[in-house]
């Protein structure tokens, strides 16, 4: 059953103690900006009447939108967005539908692609997702809008290039979770060996993880854990900007799968079958305490918070992040990103008012309110960073807050139609490799030919 909630024309309340962490199993600034993006071509066909002010975005007369997301009793942050822009637009109501998250796109898709559909907003929960409503010809292009209200899209850190279809965009991200190096101070503390740093190459960190390892039986201590996901390595290769997981040539993986195999030989690291076996979470590994170092997203951020204030977690309570680690030559702060974005369907019945809401999320009064519910934003600037840095039980070191300003995000996925079966063939060679069933030289030519095949490369 659909839930409909109606939000309260409230004050913004900040909801600073409420804290949300979410994560991809598929699978935002300190050094200099990137240059600013350019917009979508003008050419393409307008979201709504491009009037200079729109006689239903400043009218007093009673607008309802409604806006299709989902997990609505569990999402900290779908409230406090509405009651700060009602406060905004106080004759304006939005009504919430939660489609529910375990088949949200696909529902969402039969709904838009039907006659009948009255959403004004919709949440698109990734790019796969995405891709295909932009395939169905269900969601409104938004460049003539951006560059109309002059949205500046060099804030979102290059992430609106990589959704970018055919010269247009329809979406803008509100949410956004990078990879950062988590690292627990004890097991360096112990070893007499200084933390990680907000710039190391991928050599120096295979060198740090070494440097704390050890083997000793029943003592075992690992610099360095890499979960089962082929993201965890397949993805380090990409954050050059010279190379994308969907191209069909992926020789740039090799590196980044010998450093890692090499770790788990010599027992810097878990090993892959075991953990794939066990069926040990990232979570559960870290907090055992005697894991140095561990790559994966800021949505753990909040899940390590929580389970240490409740106790749960005993061995890990003095922990830090540094910036995700680089190829020699590339900008420290380069990482890999998720996102969560709102787009307007072709449909939509108040289609200046929905404008009016998408841009508000996706900019910076939204990403205040994000960062105040202890969420990441897809757009940062300093005011929040220190929003997300001041809550409590975020590390206080100066380095774990600089962590969360990237200089370049490269999405885990970037848009392409067809990236679910490039994705099926990148898991099974990743298992393969990770099981050692085959040579990285041969996982890679199947890689190749596989992905090749599907693109028709």
């Amino acid at each position: 059953m659909k839930k409909r909630i109606i939000s309260s024309l409230l004050a913004v309340s900040m909801i600073a103690a409420s804290i949300v962490g979410c994560g991809s199993a598929s699978q935002a600034p300190e050094a200099e900006a990137p240059a600013k993006e350019e917009t979508p071509a003008a050419t393409e066909a307008p979201a709504a009447e491009a009037t200079t002010e729109t006689a239903e975005a400043t009218s007093d007369e009673p607008v309802t939108l409604k806006w299709a997301l989902w997990d609505v009793s569990s999402t900290v942050y779908y409230q406090p967005l509405i009651d700060a822009f009602t406060a905004e637009h106080p004759n304006v109501t939005v009504e919430m539908v939660d489609l529910g998250s375990t088949d949200y796109s696909t529902v969402l898709g039969t709904q838009l692609s039907g006659a009948g559909s009255d959403f004004d907003v919709v949440t698109v929960k990734d790019v796969p997702g995405y891709v295909s409503l932009v395939n169905k010809g269900v969601l409104e292009p938004l460049g003539d809008l951006i560059s109309k209200d002059g949205v500046d899209l060099s804030l979102y850190n290059g992430v609106t290039d990589q959704v970018t279809i055919d010269g247009s965009l329809y979406e803008l991200p509100f949410r956004s979770d990078i990879w950062v190096l988590y690292y627990n101070k004890d097991v360096f503390d112990k070893a007499g060996v200084a933390y990680p740093t907000n710039d190391m190459t991928w050599e120096e960190y295979d060198k740090l993880a070494r440097s704390v390892t050890d083997t000793t039986p029943g003592a075992e201590v690992y610099g360095s854990h890499y979960h089962t996901w082929r993201s965890t390595i397949q993805l380090d290769g990409i954050l050059d900007g010279k190379n994308t997981i969907v191209d069909g040539n992926y020789e740039f993986t090799k590196p980044y799968y010998e450093m890692v195999l090499a770790q788990q030989k010599d027992g810097v690291c878990m090993d892959y079958a075991t953990l794939k076996t066990q069926g040990l979470h990232y979570s559960a590994a870290f907090a055992q305490g005697n894991v140095a170092t561990m790559n994966m997203g800021t949505w753990f951020i909040a899940t390590l918070i929580q389970k240490i204030k409740d106790g749960e977690y005993t061995d890990c309570t003095n922990w830090g992040m540094v910036k995700y680690p680089h190829a020699e030559g590339v900008e420290p702060g380069s990482t890999l990103s998720t996102i969560t974005a709102l787009a307007i369907p072709t449909s939509a019945p108040n289609k200046d008012m929905a404008w009016e809401f998408v841009k508000f999320v996706s900019g910076e009064k939204g990403a205040e309110v994000m960062a105040s519910t202890g969420n990441i934003p897809a757009m940062t600037n300093d005011k929040i960073v220190d929003l997300i840095a001041s809550m409590d039980g975020f590390p206080t070191d100066e380095a774990s807050k600089e962590a969360l300003v990237p200089s370049h995000t490269y999405l885990e996925m970037p848009a392409n139609d067809k990236s679910s079966e490039i994705e099926t063939v990148l898991n099974e060679q990743h298992d393969l490799i990770m099981n050692e069933e085959v040579s990285v030289d041969d996982a890679i030519a199947a890689m190749n030919e596989g992905v090749s095949a599907i693109i028709g490369k």
